[in-house]
């Protein structure tokens, strides 16, 4: 293994492994750790380098796979492989560092804000509701339709603070996240796990602790973040 291999495999955080590991995989793609061709290391090992479980190792790379990027092959001298011709994206292009940067950035302070202030707020009745509903139609949300129900639990989240600034600028910042989201895979695994995150969220929320409610968001938006750097840049 080369050493930009070894810098790029380091161990992941706890809260987002799954993402991470995907980012982590990805970057070593893009940035020809591992070239076109080239077996990434053996599953224990690189479970172990990345500090993940064999099954979220598994997890990252089935994905990847679906997705074109690496192949698996069987036999003594089998593996995982990267593609021979990897993808420029799934479904656009480069973007630069810094104008995804300037993106997530906004996205993290405007919804750990929201997040924070919906749950310091005596919420109604009516609030309550709208937020289990939305939380609802996410969790059951097919595949082509799960970033539109997303995104209307997250502005739901923004409504619930009472602010209508607040939720405009939401509403902007969210449309920006998903013209970079249209860019890259929608991920089962990434799916389900946004799911369990939603879910803790508005508990955090409908429970009134304020600073849990931002915690969860501020972890939920940085999975999201992982996975639009491991893709596009």
């Amino acid at each position: 293994m080369t050493p930009l291999a070894d810098a790029l495999f380091r161990p992941v955080r706890v809260g987002n492994a799954f993402e991470e590991t995907v980012e982590r995989l990805m970057r070593a793609i893009r940035l020809g750790a591992v070239g076109p061709g080239e077996r990434l290391p053996a599953e224990r090992e690189l479970a172990r380098r990345l500090g993940v479980s064999r099954v979220t190792l598994r997890e990252a790379i089935r994905s990847l796979q679906d997705e074109g990027f690496v192949e698996s092959r069987r036999g003594r001298y089998g593996g995982t492989f990267v593609t021979a011709s990897v993808p420029v994206a799934p479904a656009g292009g480069h973007v630069p560092a810094g104008e995804l940067l300037d993106a997530v950035t906004l996205r993290s302070v405007l919804e750990t804000g929201a997040a924070e202030c919906a749950a310091g707020r005596a919420l109604g009745a009516v609030d309550r509701r709208d937020l289990l509903a939305r939380l609802a139609e996410c969790r059951d949300a097919a595949v082509d339709e799960y970033r539109r129900k997303d995104s209307r639990l997250h502005l739901a989240i923004a409504e619930a603070t009472g602010s209508a600034s607040l939720t405009a600028a939401v509403a902007d910042v969210r449309m920006r996240v998903n013209e970079l989201l249209d860019r890259i895979p929608l991920l089962p695994r990434n799916l389900a796990h946004s799911n369990e995150q939603h879910e803790v969220i508005v508990t955090r929320i409908l429970a009134g602790d304020a600073e849990a409610a931002r915690r969860a968001m501020a972890e939920h938006l940085d999975g999201t973040a992982l996975l639009l750097r491991g893709f596009l840049t």
